[in-house]
């Protein structure tokens, strides 16, 4: 199948209007179906989605091991339209903690090593540093990757999580194809600052956490009990009266959703196109850990929203409504766009 495209900015590769983000299928969200996310890339690579996103701290290699695997018993025409979008510099432990980020030049080429054998490819289609590295300036971080860039490693330098000044610093050093940033219904920071700097700098977009890590996607319910390996449930958007509310947001939602004969994460991810519909600048990445779940979020594309619908959506769910702090405190403070 050929679904709808669009161009990661003016230097970057055209990939599909929908991404899948593989993140779930290894780590963060409770277990994971190893069987059913292979075949959830397959049919996602079957529909026509190209672009698969992964981070190499992902379950320490694990994701990058999964798609590797997923690519290589997948046919060859879909194997040849994947393109791998991949974030390193999270430093792990053994026992899965977190040790800040490094940026250094030669740790981007040894990320960048490990990262191409466990994907069983020979390139990496978009490199970026997940979070910036606070004692590297970008300048180092972003000339590495444009180096991976010369010998062939890395076709396109991406950005994750960045404000608009160091967007700047990093174009003015080489070609930045997208920036990968959390954007949706509840998540709309990047409206005033950053989305304005990176179309003035023909910066693409991609979207991940469009349904808020399930939280908007009409499925998640207030007695849900989530595992003990489930990072939502230090997620202060999911906790006591923060839960309670951004529910209740979910709910109005639902009533436009209903209306329109589509569901809830229908139209949360129809919304995030229509924001990059008149310059094809943002792709949205779905989090689909299964088919059911993939075949849901493909169906956003024949969604259409008109003027009215749209002023329903912001009726509903305006902006700044959620409540809670889209991650805990510890990990804002790594975030350079909510600087």
């Amino acid at each position: 199948m050929n679904l709808p495209t669009r161009k990661l900015g003016t230097t970057g590769p055209h990939v599909s209007a929908l991404g899948l983000g593989c993140m779930g299928m290894s780590a963060l969200y409770g277990d994971a179906d190893r069987a059913e996310s292979i075949a959830t890339i397959h049919a996602a690579l079957d529909a026509g989605v190209t672009l698969l996103d992964t981070g190499d701290f992902y379950a320490m290699g694990h994701n990058e091991m999964l798609i590797g695997e997923a690519l290589r018993s997948a046919p060859a025409a879909a194997r040849e339209k994947a393109l791998t979008s991949v974030k390193f510099g999270a430093l792990r432990d053994p026992d899965g903690g977190w040790s800040g980020y490094d940026g250094r030049p030669a740790a981007v080429r040894n990320f960048a090593a490990y990262s191409l054998q466990r994907l069983g490819v020979d390139h990496i289609d978009v490199y970026r540093i997940a979070r910036i590295d606070p004692d590297v300036p970008i300048e180092e971080t972003v000339g590495a990757i444009a180096e991976l860039v010369e010998k062939g490693h890395v076709r396109h330098i991406g950005l994750s999580e960045v404000g608009a000044d160091t967007i700047r610093r990093a174009a003015a050093t080489a070609p930045i194809s997208d920036l990968q940033i959390e954007y949706s219904l509840i998540s709309r920071g990047i409206e005033d600052e950053i989305l304005p700097t990176t179309r003035e700098l023909g910066i693409g977009i991609t979207a991940y956490g469009v349904l808020s890590r399930g939280l908007i996607s009409g499925h998640f319910s207030r007695d849900r009990q989530l595992a003990a390996n489930d990072f939502r449930g230090m997620s202060p958007r999911f906790q006591g009266e923060n839960l309670q509310h951004n529910l209740d947001l979910v709910e109005q939602l639902r009533k436009i959703a209903e209306q329109k004969g589509v569901s809830v994460a229908q139209i949360a991810i129809a919304w995030v196109l229509s924001r990059g519909a008149e310059h094809e600048d943002i792709v949205p990445l779905v989090g689909a850990r299964r088919r059911d779940r993939l075949t849901e979020a493909l169906g956003a594309l024949d969604v259409t929203l008109d003027a009215a619908d749209l002023a329903a959506i912001e009726e509903a769910v305006p902006a700044d409504a959620a409540a809670g702090e889209r991650y805990p405190a510890a990990q804002m403070a790594h975030l350079d766009s909510e600087r």
